[in-house]
């Protein structure tokens, strides 16, 4: 499922999404999106409630496909390979590209088991100890819970608890992981450690990050995508991708008003 895509700049693009437009039912919800995702590096998604960050975010491992009214229109890529092409399967791409809740929702079962779980479905071969304990550390979870492995994960913290749906995440070996908004239930110690998680997962996994926090995408994103709605002409409401840059350039000097603007305060 791999053909090798580089942008101008010499860096490997992993997803690509090329005219892609995004319904449910009539509704278009996202309109004419072009964009690449690099390699090893951490994307976020900024934007107003209602303009289709987590409709994008969730169309990159085919969740919308679980709407019966969803449809999609236009290409996502993978390298260069279109996920929605027939032949492709939807829970090989869930493998392959991981997602992460806004809020945490480990299993019903212990934390050595909510790390076997996606492991044993999709037939690990390997120690199974030995991946719990290598997704546990790659989550900086580790120390914390190693001597508490037949506990409930619904014992943890709520900043623990997301660190566990993180570390299930990676059990599975996936190449992507998908953020949606996985601080926004998160007191400021335990977002701060899923920030500082994030920038250590993007050496091995290429992250795609929704948030609210403006503040928090300009601290663990490398490029930004900001995303707003506008009005159409029969008065529906859809949702575009306004600007996509470094980071550093859509806080320091953004090129569309519309980018100022949300970035200064005046609207959102």
């Amino acid at each position: 499922m791999a053909n090798k895509i580089t942008t101008e700049n010499g860096t490997e693009t992993v997803l690509r999404t090329e005219n892609l437009n995004i319904y449910y039912g009539k509704f278009l919800a996202l309109q004419n999106i072009w964009l690449d995702i690099p390699k090893n590096q951490v994307t976020a998604f900024i934007g107003p409630s209602g303009c289709g960050k987590s409709t994008l975010l969730r169309c990159y491992n085919r969740l919308n496909d679980l709407i019966e009214s969803f449809r999609a229109e236009g290409q996502v890529l993978y390298y260069g390979k279109n996920l929605y092409a027939p032949d492709i399967d939807p829970v090989e791409v869930r493998r392959r590209i991981g997602m992460v809740f806004q809020r945490p929702n480990p299993f019903p079962k212990s934390i050595k088991d909510n790390i076997a779980f996606g492991a044993k479905i999709n037939g690990y071969r390997g120690n199974m100890d030995e991946l719990v304990e290598q997704s546990l550390r790659q989550a900086a979870l580790w120390d914390e819970v190693k001597d508490k492995l037949n506990q409930s994960g619904l014992s943890l913290s709520g900043g623990q608890q997301q660190r566990l749906c993180i570390a299930r995440a990676i059990a599975v070996q996936p190449e992507i992981i998908l953020m949606d908004e996985p601080c926004s239930a998160l007191d400021p110690i335990s977002t701060l450690r899923v920030e500082e998680l994030i920038h250590e997962l993007k050496e091995k996994y290429t992250i795609v990050i929704v948030t609210h926090n403006m503040q928090q995408a300009a601290r663990v994103s490398d490029k930004t995508a900001f995303f707003n709605v506008r009005t159409t002409e029969t008065g529906g409401r859809n949702g575009y991708l306004v600007e996509y840059d470094a980071t550093a350039t859509i806080f320091n000097d953004p090129q569309q008003q519309d980018t100022k603007d949300y970035i200064s305060g005046r609207f959102g």
